[in-house]
């Protein structure tokens, strides 16, 4: 009985020190902070023409991230997603959106770390972090007037440098042209805002080798050999 209490010791004991041994070689870590931004590399397109929720990506990372003694995470370490969730776009202009879930990094070693990262630089980022190209129909109606405004400038401009080779002419050809820019103006306002009633908004499209820049939301610790 006292020789089996020692055997059964032993091994308690044996298995505390494996235990310890991979503890201490886990423990020495490198940490990378929030808001250090990521620059991945997407090895396959991402859009919200043809993904669906749950659709996995890959992206690489193009940015080493070291210390002064330390390669933290190398260039060319692999981050993994999926598609969170995809809304697609509609009449009225409305365009989709894309919202995206980074679930971990491959470090050098094999280990995967969780990570909690956001897209930081798009075309448009949405307040809670969808990606997007137009809105809607106030977006596409504030467009229209802009591009009608600079056709009447853009008229009216051509109308008085008609005048540099027959001075005095601008005061015929300024007013004329600057009346026909605002007629132009007007009439491309109110027929493209009336298509813009029936098209649909923009789909976001990622492509093959497009590079984002994400921002990390949470700290990560890295195991360092």
């Amino acid at each position: 009985m006292k020789k089996l209490i020692i055997l059964m010791l032993a091994l308690c004991m044996t298995s505390f020190s494996a235990f310890a041994g991979t503890f201490k070689a886990d423990a020495r870590t490198k940490r990378i902070p929030a808001g250090t931004v990521f620059q991945l590399e997407f090895l396959q397109p991402v859009s919200t023409f043809s993904g669906c929720e749950g659709d996995s990506f890959v992206a690489t990372l193009k940015n080493e991230l070291s210390t002064d003694a330390n390669v933290i995470l190398p260039s060319g370490s692999v981050v993994r997603g999926s598609i969170n969730k995809v809304n697609t776009a509609k009449r009225f202009s409305r365009g989709a959106k894309l919202y995206l879930d980074f679930d971990h990094v491959v470090t050098p070693n094999g280990r995967q770390i969780p990570l909690d990262m956001a897209v930081c630089q798009f075309d448009n980022i949405y307040y809670d972090g969808a990606l997007y190209k137009n809105l809607g129909y106030g977006e596409a109606l504030k467009k229209n007037y802009e591009r009608g405004v600079e056709i009447t400038k853009n008229a009216t401009a051509y109308g008085m440098s008609a005048g540099e080779s027959a001075p005095g002419i601008q005061y015929l050809t300024a007013p004329i042209c600057a009346i026909g820019g605002f007629i132009g103006g007007v009439g491309y306002w109110i027929g493209d805002s009336v298509a813009d009633m029936f098209r649909k908004g923009q789909d976001v499209f990622i492509n093959k080798g497009d590079v984002l820049s994400v921002k990390l939301l949470n700290p990560i610790d890295i195991p360092v050999y």
